[in-house]
């Protein structure tokens, strides 16, 4: 069929340019890079301070990695935990001594 959007198996096609799939080693590689603290800022939504703060109030549950100068780095999970705190603290109102005991019960598998 031409003109058609459609492939064979009747998923649509893009117009345009053609988009090559990135392997899948390229695409672990890329999801665990590393951000700095600015950066995580800006996807989080949480002041550069208060990500400060709550590294040093969650500290076994949110450990940044740190370069050689000393710059906090983080990971995809350090991401994911500001989230869950962000949640916690501002949806749910959690104190941060609730946030910090229902992180602890999530992380022994008792908490959904």
């Amino acid at each position: 069929m031409r003109g058609s959007t459609e492939n064979y198996r009747g998923a649509k096609r893009s117009r345009g340019r053609k988009q090559l799939d990135m392997p899948n080693e390229l695409k672990a590689t890329r999801a665990s890079r590393a951000v700095s603290i600015s950066t995580a800022s800006l996807i989080t939504g949480v002041e550069v301070h208060t990500l400060r703060y709550w590294e040093r109030e969650f500290s076994p549950y949110l450990s940044p990695i740190r370069t050689d100068g000393g710059q906090r780095r983080y990971r995809p999970e350090d991401i994911q935990t500001v989230f869950h705190i962000k949640r916690l603290l501002r949806d749910e109102l959690f104190s941060i001594a609730g946030a910090k005991r229902h992180l602890a019960r999530m992380i022994r598998g008792v908490a959904a």
